[in-house]
This record gives structure tokens, C-alpha cells and sequence, in this order.
């Protein structure tokens, strides 16, 4: 099969971002209602999760040396749920990827996971909290906001979910994904109220990121204001996420799923697939994309492929590297288990890709609406044939840069994904934009 030669699309819309990222930590945790609650000596942990956010040290050491700097003795507490396999060892392993360990941020890293019941929610149910969390002085947390991949709420990813699920550690995470995800939309903010009422949680810091991937916007959200604030903060961050400029494809070749880049693997929000049992109508569908293809499972996901089956069709190798504890944990816990239904395998990349074009329902292959993407987090800039390239050409915010190319394959029939994406989280794993 001949597949389809590929231009490169950029889009260059002005995105926010934060020029000082560590004083602008400091500055918000400084000057925030929330310092007002810090006594000298008091013991603060600081509650810290799974997911890969942009200069994830500099946060959280920036975090710790304001809180230094109020008088504070703070430590770090994992809060991520079930991820890591839900041990204390995974959990570790997981924090220490992104440099969240004792050696770079100089304080003790707890990752237990005894959790105990705190009270009991407006639906009856019991809610989970962190148990050296719970005897601290004082809590924060470091917090991604954005939206989530399951539900739409006024609370979805962001300190209200990390307070919950994160905190709730293996038992918390189990029993409000128990109800599925209008359970999640509904639970949260219920066993939210019980957590702020009977916990020692004074604040957190709330971090949304540009399409880009940037930090764009830092703020420190006080106990009091949590309920008002972060809503509104989740507007923000769903006008920055980063989407795709088309409508409808035929295929999408995914490089790398992983929760580096979504808890979903791959975030239905940019590929318009929700994937939710017995729940068609949350389906998005923008973009509509016929056939999806990915390639591989990031090494920073160690193992847990969650969210492999929002693709149609995958390798050999991304298969064959997912480890069963942590996959089957993270996704009984969730239980979205359609998004985790095994794809079809092939052994090389090109295999993939011309099996998805053969697939997509276009018979007239040189027209096909073909993209690739390196991730669903990284997508300012993306490969597509030439009818989607027709489709932008000319929009504000869009540039095509060179003419048409073939896709770079290596002997074996694997796609030099570095070749194609040197700034992407791959290219920079592998020195490729170097």
C-alpha cells in the first residue's frame, strides 16, 4: 500500500504562560489567604499525584521552600488513588519519575496506603482520607486543573478529585468509581464537603496548562474559596486545551498512549471518543475519526496501558509491554473498562498504519483524511495528508511548513516517530531534538 505523503501543521496561536514558574509559586503561596493559616513548626503535607504535569519539580520544590519559608515543616504525601498498582512501592515509583523523591526535594516522601473513614457522605457512603495526611497540622495540594475524561461537572481534574481520589487512596478511589461516571460528577462534590470539614486541608495550588503544554497560569485556592474558585478555574483550562484543527479524519496514528499524557491514555477530549459503557450520549465526537491507530505505550506509564482501547488497532510490542498488575488495578478501580478492551495487534508500526487506512472506509486511499499526532497532550504540531491540509490552509493561527513528505520508516517497518516529533516528550526522552 502506498500511504499517504504528509505536510506538517502548526498552529500558532498565542498561548499564556508563566515566565518565572518558582518565584510565581512563592508568590502565590506568600500572598495567598491561605499562608495566613501556616504557624511556624507546623507539620504540612503536601499532597502530590500520578500525572505528568509540566515542571512538575519546580512546583512542588517551590511549594515546599514557600512553606519553609512560612515556618512550616512540610512533607510530601502521594495522592493518586490506585495508580502504581495501588502499593506503597508503586506509588514511589511513580512519584520518583518525575523527580518527587527525598533526593530532589530535600523532605520525607510518604507513599502508604492506609487510608481511614472519616465520615459519611449525603448518599450514604463512607469517605476514604490519607492517613498521614490526615495527622498533619495542616494539608495542600499540588493540583492540575483541567477537564476530566469521564464526566462533565463543575469539579472534574483538580484539587476537589485529588482531595477525594488521591487522598482516598485504593479504598476512596474504588468506592466513588463504584458509581461510574455520573457517580463521579455527583460523588465528588459530596465527599468533598466531608473532607473539608473533617480534614486538616487548608488550600491548594491550582496549575492549568496552554495547549502547548506550558504552565500557564499558577494559583493558590483557599479552603474557603475552593467551592466558587475552581469552577471557574475549569473554564479557563477547557478554552487552553490544546485540540486538533479538524473536524472528521479517516485515521489517526497515535505515537504513544500513557498517563503521562491523559489518565485516559489518550484524552477523549481531543479524539472525541468517550468510550463509556451504557453511556452513548456522552460521546463527543469532535473530531468524528473512522479509524485510530496507536503505536506505543510511554515508559513513564510503567506498564499501565489504560485507555489502549480508545485505538482500533495497535503493535505487538505496546501489548506485550503492559503489566498486568498495574493495568488491571487501575482499570477495575475505574471501572471504564471499554476504554481497556485489548486492540487488534500487529508486529510493526507500518502494519498498523496501513491496516488502519484499509479499514477507514475511504476505498480511495490518496484522499484519505490522514494525521498523525506524537500524544494527545502534545498537538500544536501534527502531520496530515494533503486533504486536511486543504481543509486549513489559510486559517488564522495555522502554518503548513514544507511541501509533502513520505513517512519515515526504519528497516524493520517502525516509524521514526523522533524523526517526526524532536520536540515532542519522546523526542526529548530520546536527545532527538538535540
Amino acid at each position: 500500500m502506498d500511504i499517504p505523503h504528509v505536510q506538517l501543521v502548526r498552529q500558532t496561536a498565542q498561548q499564556p504562560t508563566v515566565a518565572d514558574v518558582a518565584g510565581e509559586v512563592r508568590n502565590q503561596w506568600l500572598t495567598s489567604k491561605t499562608a495566613k493559616r501556616i504557624k511556624p513548626g507546623m507539620r504540612v503535607a503536601v499532597g502530590c499525584g500520578s500525572r505528568g504535569i509540566k515542571n512538575y519539580l519546580t512546583i512542588a520544590k517551590a511549594t515546599i521552600d514557600a512553606l519553609k519559608e512560612l515556618g512550616a515543616v512540610p512533607f510530601v504525601v502521594s495522592a493518586m488513588g490506585s495508580h502504581g498498582g495501588a502499593t506503597p512501592a508503586g506509588q514511589r515509583e511513580l512519584l520518583a519519575s518525575y523527580d518527587i523523591d527525598e533526593a530532589h526535594l530535600g523532605v520525607p516522601v510518604l507513599t502508604d496506603m492506609d487510608a481511614v473513614v472519616i465520615g459519611t457522605n449525603t448518599v450514604g457512603q463512607p469517605v476514604y482520607w490519607d492517613k498521614n495526611a490526615l495527622a498533619a497540622d495542616a494539608v495542600v495540594t499540588v493540583s492540575r486543573v483541567k477537564p476530566h475524561t469521564d464526566f462533565r461537572g463543575n469539579f472534574e481534574s483538580g484539587i476537589l478529585k485529588m482531595l477525594v481520589i488521591g487522598f482516598g487512596k485504593r479504598h476512596g478511589a474504588d468506592q466513588v468509581h463504584s458509581f461510574g461516571p455520573r457517580g463521579l460528577r455527583d460523588m465528588i462534590p459530596a465527599a468533598g464537603r466531608v473532607i473539608l470539614e473533617k480534614t486538616p486541608f487548608i488550600g491548594g495550588l491550582a496549575i492549568l496548562e496552554n495547549a502547548k503544554e506550558e504552565t500557564a497560569k499558577l494559583e493558590v485556592v483557599d479552603r474557603d474559596d475552593l467551592w466558587d474558585r475552581e469552577p471557574e478555574l475549569l473554564v479557563v483550562a477547557r478554552g487552553l486545551l490544546g485540540r486538533m484543527p479538524f473536524k472528521a479524519l479517516d485515521v489517526l496514528i497515535i505515537g504513544e498512549c500513557g498517563k503521562n499524557y491523559s489518565g485516559a491514555g489518550m484524552d477523549p477530549n481531543v479524539v472525541g471518543r468517550m468510550l463509556i459503557e451504557a453511556s452513548p450520549e456522552v460521546e463527543t465526537n469532535d473530531p468524528r475519526i473512522t479509524r485510530i491507530g496507536v503505536l506505543d505505550v510511554s515508559p513513564e506509564s510503567h506498564g499501565n496501558a489504560t485507555g489502549i482501547g480508545i485505538a482500533d488497532l495497535t503493535t505487538n510490542r505496546a501489548l506485550t509491554g503492559i503489566d498486568q498488575g498495574a493495568f488491571r488495578m487501575n482499570n477495575l478501580t475505574a471501572r471504564s473498562l471499554w476504554r481497556s478492551k485489548l486492540p487488534i495487534g500487529f508486529e510493526t508500526d507500518r502494519e498498523v498504519i496501513e491496516a488502519c487506512l484499509d479499514t477507514c472506509w475511504q476505498p480511495d486511499i490518496p484522499n484519505a483524511k490522514f494525521a498523525l499526532i506524537p500524544n494527545t497532550l502534545e498537538v500544536v504540531e501534527l502531520w496530515a495528508s494533503a486533504p486536511l491540509v486543504a481543509e486549513v490552509r489559510g486559517l488564522p493561527h495555522i502554518e503548513v511548513l514544507g511541501g509533502p513528505r513520505p513517512l519515515p520508516f526504519d528497516a524493520a517497518g517502525n516509524l521514526l516517530q523522533e524523526a517526526l516529533f524532536p520536540h515532542s516528550v519522546r523526542g526529548r526522552r530520546t536527545g532527538a531534538q538535540h
